[in-house]
């Protein structure tokens, strides 16, 4: 048997409890890993909710750019939209335009086609008088020519003995006729009248004195039937005669 221990060396009651090892260092080194790796998830997290938010902070500005562009694009085509608009309509006005111009241009055209028609036959109408009174004068000219050597000594008889002279009336186809010795209380008194010739038919255009118009008429028909110059210059020195008693 063992024997008693004295108080200086006799067992404490720890010494008597058993030995429990709870691992706090094992659990303070785990806790320190976990506390390294949830530190680096913290970090990786926080860098990956940075990266994506400043992704998304560039999609939302690229979106706004490109809402920006779409939105100058949607401008850019609505004015091309209405300046194509405005040319279209302009067109179509200068269209219209044109049509009624062309319109008036061919209606200026029809009337002028006829208008040169109208005066082509006109022309042709005119000419074909020309040429039927050239020929009518050329007659004439000839009947004169014939009479001329007839009528040139009965002229001279009647400026010498009947008192008659020819003058010029200062128109061009036009012949003043004077007689004297027509009135028997004044021998030196004239009587005279103008002779047109510029048509074919003869006409008594001025008588002094005044003397019966249908008288005229009768002696100055008769010459243009007749193309007797001699006797229509009888035929009015008798007018002449009548109408001075």
């Amino acid at each position: 048997m063992r024997p008693p221990l004295s108080s200086a060396y006799a067992p404490s009651m720890a010494d008597s409890l058993p030995n429990i090892n709870f691992g706090f260092d094992e659990l303070r080194d785990r806790m320190t890993k976990f506390t390294v790796r949830f530190d680096d998830f913290i970090e990786k997290g926080r860098k990956r909710v940075l990266e994506e938010r400043n992704q998304f902070r560039m999609n939302v500005a690229e979106l706004h750019e490109d809402q920006r562009m779409k939105k100058k694009d949607i401008e850019i085509l609505t004015l091309k939209s209405s300046t194509h608009a405005q040319t279209l309509q302009k067109e179509a006005q200068e269209t219209h335009e044109m049509h009624a111009a062309i319109a008036s241009i061919t209606s200026q055209r029809d009337s002028r086609a006829h208008t040169r028609d109208r005066l082509r036959s006109q022309i042709t109408e005119t000419q074909k008088a020309i040429s039927q009174r050239l020929d009518a004068q050329s007659q004439h000219a000839r009947h004169i020519d014939s009479q001329a050597r007839f009528n040139v000594p009965e002229l001279d008889f009647w400026h010498d003995y009947l008192c008659l002279r020819i003058e010029g009336a200062g128109v061009e186809d036009r012949l003043k006729f004077v007689y004297t010795h027509v009135d028997d209380r004044d021998w030196e008194k004239e009587a005279w009248f103008e002779l047109g010739m510029g048509r074919r038919d003869y006409e008594v255009l001025h008588v002094r004195p005044k003397v019966e118009g249908e008288a005229v008429d009768r002696v100055l028909e008769k010459l243009n039937e007749t193309r007797d110059l001699g006797a229509f210059l009888k035929g009015m020195r008798e007018l002449f005669v009548e109408a001075s008693k």
